[in-house]
């Protein structure tokens, strides 16, 4: 895998790029939460637990999983909350993708497939399932079909900066947070 920079800490991006389940909890972890914290929320799993594997992940007591989620510095806002989603969805690697998360999308037969498959795990819903889609398709090389780009939608779309999939450096992180911004105020002055 390519060295991805999403957390924007050499450490945390390693971990990221490899490890596919590491790559799934960063997105899971992304909401209501700074996008490259929660892209380090893996790395300090790694440290804390000794593991990103999702079967350890899924095995563990939940309380103690918890605690070391929402020891400060917490891998989210909602750390203790995020502990349980996290280890739903390590159980669903491990029941549904034999704990191999990137047999995900490697044994896809399309972008269809691709986003049904992510839409189906545990605290993915449609847009988180498209952005991740993207994210692989634009970083990672994984373009199942012609058609990804319209199946993914605008996250697709080159240049876009609406969301991690765009994020590779710090210059094209500022631009999706610029993005985002837009698009709240844009939305806050819709409804006044």
């Amino acid at each position: 895998m390519p060295t991805l920079h999403l957390a924007q800490d050499e450490t945390a991006d390693q971990v990221l790029s490899d490890d596919p389940f590491a790559l799934l909890v960063g997105m899971l972890l992304d909401q209501q939460f700074p996008m490259e914290r929660a892209f380090a929320g893996p790395a300090k799993i790694v440290e804390r637990f000794g593991s990103i594997d999702p079967t350890e992940i899924a095995q563990a007591d939940p309380e103690k999983f918890a605690d070391l989620a929402a020891t400060p510095p917490a891998i989210h806002r909602y750390g203790r909350s995020m502990a349980g989603r996290i280890q739903q969805l390590a159980a669903a690697v491990r029941d549904d993708y034999a704990g191999d998360a990137s047999t995900i999308w490697s044994t896809a037969s399309s972008t269809k497939e691709l986003v049904t498959r992510l839409k189906a795990l545990p605290g993915f819903g449609d847009q988180k399932a498209r952005i991740f889609a993207a994210l692989l398709a634009k970083q990672l090389g994984v373009q199942l079909d012609d058609g990804w780009r319209d199946t993914i939608g605008p996250y697709a779309e080159d240049g876009s900066f609406r969301s991690v999939a765009d994020v590779v450096d710090e210059e094209s992180l500022q631009k999706v947070r610029d993005f985002k911004k837009a698009a709240k105020a844009k939305a806050k002055a819709a409804k006044a």
